[in-house]
């Protein structure tokens, strides 16, 4: 992808959000592309709990979100070192917010294993290595289409979890994006852009400087 001229500083942090196969990472790569960013992807290749989870979520859950937490926390402190001017794919908000939650409420996540959790997630939170995002960027699109995307995608673990999974984890995430307040956000609908088009990219862009740059917006949808 082309750069694009823009006018975020240099040292911002764009944020992705979204559930599972809304197309968080081809973003972050074509934005990151576009700005002259770097990118932050999350750790999914080898991850050792990630097969284990799907295949019994009581069992791992607590594994997996401890696991998660910890390679986040360490990407923010890398990204802080090295003065930020990154593209991230998922926020460490998201971790906690929706998939902890989540399997909580389910009853896959003892009382015991959700306060060690949320206490470690409130410490890494408080500490100087946590830069909030300057704009989180939240896709979004109805639920047929995101499905129709993580069938696409053939990955075997995805596919065969149950349809109710996906429908919660849907509705998550539109709940909490409602309570979000960390930091401004731009809202995208899957539908209705192409990140491998330039100038859905530069709409992009372009928006995501308006809302940074102008204090008095908080929430931009496209």
């Amino acid at each position: 992808m082309e750069p694009i001229n823009h006018r975020l500083p240099a040292s911002a942090l764009i944020t992705l959000a979204g559930t599972v196969g809304v197309g968080k990472s081809t973003l972050t790569k074509a934005l990151s592309e576009a700005l002259g960013f770097k990118s932050a992807f999350e750790k999914v290749d080898g991850n050792p709990y990630l097969e284990d989870y799907y295949s019994d979520f009581k069992m791992w859950s607590f594994h997996l979100q401890m696991y998660f937490l910890a390679e986040r926390y360490k990407q923010q402190k890398r990204m802080y070192e090295e003065g930020l001017g990154y593209v991230q794919d998922r926020s460490i908000y998201e971790d906690s917010g929706i998939f902890a939650r989540l399997q909580y409420d389910q009853g896959n996540m003892t009382d015991r294993d959700f306060n060690t959790y949320s206490s470690l997630f409130e410490a890494m939170v408080m500490s100087p290595y946590f830069p909030r995002p300057d704009v989180l960027i939240y896709i979004d699109g109805s639920f047929e289409s995101i499905m129709n995307r993580i069938n696409n995608r053939g990955r075997e673990m995805e596919i065969n979890t149950p349809v109710t999974f996906w429908e919660d984890l849907y509705n998550r995430y539109r709940n909490w994006i409602a309570e979000f307040s960390e930091s401004p956000v731009l809202h995208l609908d899957i539908d209705n852009y192409d990140c491998y088009d330039p100038s859905s990219l530069k709409e992009i862009v372009s928006a995501l400087e308006d809302i940074h740059l102008n204090k008095d917006i908080n929430y931009i949808k496209l």
